[in-house]
């Protein structure tokens, strides 16, 4: 029996881990801090305006300098952009079951589903805002409207694609369509649905902005119009930045769920 400790055999995969971890976001830090190097530049050297283009430690003044109000409104859009996004969920794989099950309620609705994913959803929010008012409401309608359809693309996609010679098997030992459906298809189509539901994510990010433009009065969007219309460019590039935070973190949010929910799924390598 070996007297080298067991512990030293994991040395080196802990020493692979880290450095996986951080090949995957390191370049990205890189990018980030040499762009914002450059664009402070930029404004100073060339003499930019604040009011066209503000400096990023303008930027981050008035980040600091409204904290408060900004997180207020940070966790408002957050808030909308999760319930918004659980709706879009729950209804996209609503339709996409039922589209599968009963073949000709599908062959209707598909058209239709496809059809509705091409009316402009800008010119959806002032509608939504006289039939639900100001309040939570339409910003939901608007955020489902925009991110349902990735879900139930992405399911569908996934159920469809299930080996026929499998199906076969499933009708040969008597097995009903809604057995075949709920024990083969939906199994078989998580992968997808994950990467969906990661579609969804940011899209429900961009419907709760629109949302907020349309009529609201609290949230990151809110806060956008005010500061455009007080000629405050910093301020509006402050709730910009928060914006793309909630984009990212509901984004990977989503991708941590994937890992939990399909772990055996393929993922994107960045190596």
């Amino acid at each position: 029996m070996s007297d080298q400790p067991i512990i030293d055999l994991s040395e080196p995969r802990l020493a692979s881990s880290w450095s996986a971890a951080t090949g995957s976001w390191l370049p990205a830090v890189i990018l980030l801090l040499v762009t914002i190097v450059l664009w402070e530049a930029a404004v100073r050297i060339f003499a930019i305006s604040a009011f066209i283009i503000p400096a990023p430690s303008e930027i981050a003044k008035s980040l600091v300098a409204q904290w408060g109000t900004l997180m207020q409104a940070t966790l408002v859009t957050a808030g909308e952009i999760l319930f918004g996004f659980l709706v879009s969920v729950v209804v996209g794989i609503a339709i996409a079951l039922v589209i599968v099950r009963f073949d000709w309620l599908g062959r209707a609705l598909y058209p239709l589903v496809v059809l509705f994913q091409n009316v402009p959803k800008v010119a959806l929010a002032p509608i939504f805002i006289l039939w639900f008012g100001y309040g939570l409401a339409p910003k939901i309608g608007l955020i489902l409207v925009i991110a349902f359809f990735p879900v139930t693309l992405s399911m569908l996609a996934g159920m469809q694609s299930v080996d026929r010679s499998l199906l076969s098997l499933m009708n040969s030992v008597g097995a009903s369509p809604t057995q075949i459906l709920f024990r083969i298809r939906v199994p078989h189509s998580l992968p997808n649905l994950m990467a969906g539901t990661k579609i969804a994510a940011t899209l429900s990010v961009i419907g709760a902005i629109v949302g907020e433009f349309a009529g609201a009065s609290d949230g990151l969007g809110y806060v956008i119009q005010f500061a455009s219309t007080q000629l405050d460019t910093a301020l509006v590039f402050a709730a910009l930045l928060l914006v793309s935070v909630l984009g990212i973190a509901f984004y990977y949010a989503a991708e941590i769920l994937e890992r939990i929910v399909v772990p055996w799924a393929p993922k994107f390598s960045q190596s």
